[in-house]
């Protein structure tokens, strides 16, 4: 089959994206927000993108919200359904728990709700035990997680998230670290309950865990994640909201005012991050030949919505690679090539390019034109 070659293109689409901005439930706030966190920042989680940002690159304590990265790798893990006795030492931990007791029979799947509905650093540290072998080696697994990443400001050093030496990170960094979990369904699903009834107990039984995230029923659209609180880390916060197909993720850490900040930051990245439907800013033609039409246009295979700021609309591009030409005797959709499109030069998406009619042989071209182009397109 010939190669595609590249015959178009790098758009810049300052006028190639439509926006289609729906009126939100939330309050317009045009204004950066003004907040009390020693480190903030707000990020569009489709692109990765910071849309305000407060001392984020700032090293500092977590507390909780480390357990957004047991549980991200405790959902990887898998087995998530089959009954273990918790590790008697494991459980055996200062602060919030989920009320684990010796000889209690669990499953990964109840271990993830208790770390992060009522942040149990018991149930963090037995997940821990049960995914890694051991505390000490898990933390090495969250430390690869890190690096693989790209969280170049964050350590662990435990996978609960008490005060220890070497264990930090930034607002940026945990951002990002949540946007790579709520990728993960299983994380997504357990994170944005309110409240759960979850199985565990020597024997068994159910009983009902409550998440410590207000943001869940204080703010419209409001999909988790995780709270935090240490003597040294104060409270940290994140929480990810979606609304008219928008998803934004708030990180605040050592900030007494965080619920405040987190509905102030939310309804300022609402106003400023909208879906945009991506086209091609202008016609793009191939050449047909052996038929009545001498070109044909091309079009997106697919509708691409992104939610974009006017910020990063400006960094947006599409490059284009088209067949040199097309024979005659094909239907309407036939692929020609494709799109790709790059935010602020990386890679977001592809989709084919298809032809937008279809194109028959001229019936006054010689038999042997037609045998040609027949040949031509059999064996393409």
């Amino acid at each position: 089959m010939k190669k595609l070659i590249k015959s178009l293109f790098v758009f810049i689409l300052g006028t190639a994206v439509l926006f289609c901005a729906a009126p939100g439930a939330y309050a317009e706030q045009e204004d950066e927000p003004n907040v009390s966190a020693a480190g903030a920042v707000l990020i569009n989680a489709d692109t990765g993108t910071v849309v305000y940002e407060h001392n984020a690159y700032e090293q500092r304590a977590m507390a909780s919200t480390t357990k957004i990265m047991t549980a991200l790798l405790t959902a990887e893990a898998g087995n998530l359904d089959e009954r273990f006795t918790a590790d008697s030492y494991a459980i055996k931990t200062e602060g919030t728990s989920m009320g684990l007791r010796e000889g209690d029979i669990v499953t990964r799947r109840s271990l993830l709700y208790g770390m992060l509905l009522p942040s149990g650093n018991d149930a963090a540290n037995a997940a821990a035990v049960s995914v890694g072998g051991s505390m000490g080696e898990f933390v090495k697994l969250m430390n690869k997680k890190a690096e693989e990443l790209g969280l170049k400001d964050t350590h662990f050093a435990n996978p609960s998230g008490l005060d220890a030496q070497g264990h930090y990170t930034t607002a940026y960094d945990l951002a990002m670290l949540t946007r790579a979990a709520l990728q993960n369904p299983i994380f997504a699903e357990i994170c944005s309950c309110a409240s759960a009834r979850v199985e565990f107990g020597n024997p068994p039984y159910m009983r009902t865990l409550s998440n410590s995230n207000k943001m869940l029923w204080q703010y419209e659209g409001c999909i988790g994640v995780k709270t935090g609180f240490t003597d040294n880390a104060r409270r940290c916060l994140v929480s990810a909201a979606k609304k008219n197909g928008v998803t934004l993720i708030a990180v605040t850490l050592s900030d007494a005012d965080d619920w405040a900040d987190h509905t102030n930051m939310l309804n300022y990245g609402f106003t400023k991050v909208h879906p945009s439907e991506i086209v091609l800013p202008s016609p793009i033609y191939v050449t047909v030949v052996g038929g009545y039409e001498q070109q044909v246009r091309l079009l997106l295979a697919d509708r691409i919505t992104l939610p974009l700021s006017e910020e990063e609309e400006q960094t947006l591009s599409i490059q284009v690679n088209t067949e040199p030409f097309l024979y005659a005797g094909f239907e309407k959709g036939k692929t020609a090539g494709k799109a790709c499109v790059y935010l602020n030069g990386e890679y977001i998406c592809c989709t084919e390019l298809i032809t937008d009619r279809a194109a028959a042989i001229d019936s006054e071209i010689g038999f042997w034109d037609k045998l040609w182009c027949w040949l031509r397109r059999v064996f393409s």
